[in-house]
């Protein structure tokens, strides 16, 4: 269906195009769905402290509640009903489904005998994955992610205080060199297996900004079909909170990402750190609009609407691969860079004020290329006017947009608008598909440069 990425074949390309995570088309228009069943971890990172009720924190690792498998069962079968273009069902925590295998393997069972259409995927921090992967082909969970921030212990005891291994407790670096050997044996017994493995890793500056390029050197070696670097979140009490630390400014995510990207690893660029209870698009968490206790005890899924709607789906990223295909982004030409405010569904559909991050793209006119998502701080809390004295919040959200010459969004206050303009940043009101609406603002942008008038 989709022209091979480097280091994936044109058959992994085919399975993963329904897969919002490890496609990037896929995840304008496919749905996918945490399931929260694993409430145990059993190593401890300094940048965590799990919470699992705290429904304001979009972040790994934090639900609202904990779900049994018949609960799970339930719930897959209610969203799989409503949600035709769920795809993808997976458990992620909120802590680690593998220090939970009895009730994750069970969960995962149950879906696939009542809802056989969804792909299964499973995260990990892969302290045990190499004990569980008959189970892992046995069910078919052809998609699995390892969190590896390190390769090396000396690195990696800084980044892990201690594991807890079959009723042992290990420390320090021992704990890094066993964490990375269990990690690096599971991806390649994976990847031997023809499991798709994506390899997450945080940026955390200070300790591995540098030595993530020799982790993806060495997860591509193993196989690893995908490598997603994400921005440091610092949970509120964890040691890093302590310590000070800061998360990576965007730019040096960006450069990163480039410089990842050029030894031919594919680089994910559309992560959106999801809750372990994320339900819906990308960037659109629909899990409160899907309340357990609103479920049918034994929901009807339509199979035949399913198959008929996500094969729609499937035609429209035919479509637009081919389009990229035909007009490719060319690297030496001017480009402008474009911030847009979205709820998911590929479109300008978000109020400036209530933006919790941007996508941000680069174009030369003819074609758009997705370089990342950029977090922020939301300049209105509630029915708060966004032209109120935040002074402090939307100069912060200028400085994480300094580079982009121009801000998509469906409506924003006076004050922001000025204070952007002034700042080199156009903000243009727009609705409507993103690609679009990037194309259109490009030629609005060049219109006013040609002819010097004021974009005030």
């Amino acid at each position: 269906m989709m022209q091979p990425s480097p280091c994936v074949s044109s058959e992994a390309e085919e399975e993963i195009s329904r897969h919002p995570c490890y496609s990037e088309e896929a995840h304008r228009f496919f749905a996918r769905m945490h399931i929260p069943v694993a409430p145990a971890c059993n190593i401890q990172c300094n940048y965590c402290n799990r919470k699992f009720d705290c429904v304001n924190e979009s972040r790994p690792g934090v639900v609202s509640e904990v779900l049994t498998p018949e609960q799970a069962e339930r719930k897959v079968k209610g969203v799989a009903a409503q949600l035709m273009q769920l795809s993808v069902v997976g458990v992620a925590g909120p802590g680690d489904p593998l220090a939970n295998p009895e009730v994750t393997f069970d969960t995962f069972a149950r879906v696939k005998k009542h809802v056989p259409d969804v792909s299964l995927c499973l995260s990990t921090n892969g302290l045990t994955l190499y004990r569980h992967v008959d189970e892992i082909v046995e069910l078919g969970i052809r998609h699995v992610t390892i969190t590896i921030n390190a390769i090396d212990p000396e690195v990696g005891e800084h980044i892990y205080p201690w594991v807890f291994d079959e009723g042992v407790r290990v420390e320090g670096r021992e704990a890094a060199e066993l964490l990375i050997n269990r990690q690096l044996l599971g991806l390649e017994m994976l990847a031997k297996l023809g499991i798709l493995v994506k390899v997450n890793s945080i940026m955390i500056p200070g300790v591995n900004d540098g030595h993530l390029p020799a982790v993806s050197k060495r997860v591509k070696e193993l196989g690893a079909t995908l490598h997603n670097v994400t921005p440091l979140i610092i949970a509120p009490g964890s040691q890093y909170e302590r310590d000070g630390r800061k998360a990576p400014r965007p730019k040096e995510l960006h450069n990163l990402q480039e410089l990842l990207g050029r030894d031919g690893m594919k680089v994910m660029r559309h992560c959106r750190q999801c809750r372990a209870d994320a339900i819906g698009l990308l960037g659109q968490d629909r899990n409160q609009d899907f309340p357990l206790e609103a479920m049918e005890a034994d929901p009807v899924v339509n199979k035949e609407a399913r198959a008929l709607l996500q094969g729609e789906l499937d035609a429209k990223i035919r479509e637009r691969v081919q389009a990229k295909q035909a007009s490719p982004l060319q690297q030496d030409a001017p480009k402008v860079r474009v911030a847009v405010a979205t709820r998911g569904g590929d479109k300008v559909n978000q109020h400036f004020g209530h933006a919790t991050e941007f996508l941000v793209y680069d174009t030369d006119g003819a074609d758009v290329k997705l370089l990342g998502v950029r977090k922020i701080q939301a300049y209105c809390h509630g029915k708060a006017d966004c032209n109120g004295d935040k002074a402090a919040t939307l100069q912060e959200i200028i400085t994480i947009l300094s580079d982009c010459r121009i801000l998509l969004c469906s409506g924003i206050g006076d004050g922001p608008r000025a204070s952007l303009n002034k700042a080199g940043v156009l903000p243009l009101v727009r609705k409507g598909g993103i690609q679009e609406a990037i194309l259109e603002s490009v030629k609005y942008n060049s219109y006013f440069e040609n002819t010097n008038i004021s974009k005030g």
